[in-house]
């Protein structure tokens, strides 16, 4: 078992994750040519769960401590970058920098791998 205090943590950034997903998602809808938003949106709130997702399995032993703990922080970090960016370039006309989304999109997909391979790695018997 994870300790609670991680285990929370990764709770409450995958709940701004949601909110920030959510307050996107409308901000898309009335707002025009906003399709990076709704982009955005979409990363933050699937992402969310992933984190919710990848913390419960390592908490209940069902993934690898240290990989489950990387790919939920994985997916944190990548969603802010992603997100981040397209939020920059709809608003400032300018991304947070160069590479910025793709960096945060890979980290997504190496943040699944990661995960992978926390859920198939066998755990050490004590």
């Amino acid at each position: 078992m994870i300790p609670t205090g991680n285990l929370r943590f990764a709770a409450v950034l995958a709940a701004l994750m949601g909110a920030a997903g959510v307050a996107l998602a409308a901000a898309s809808a009335h707002q025009p040519d906003a399709s990076r938003l709704g982009s955005a949106s979409s990363m933050l709130l699937f992402h969310a769960s992933a984190v919710i997702g990848a913390a419960l399995l390592t908490a209940h032993g069902l993934a690898q401590r240290p990989l489950g703990l990387a790919a939920s922080f994985g997916f944190v970090l990548g969603g802010a970058l992603f997100a981040g960016d397209l939020v920059m370039r709809q608003y400032a006309g300018h991304g947070l920098f160069t590479m910025a989304a793709p960096t945060g999109g890979t980290l997504l997909i190496l943040s699944w791998l990661v995960l992978a391979i926390a859920a198939i790695w066998p755990r050490r018997s004590v």
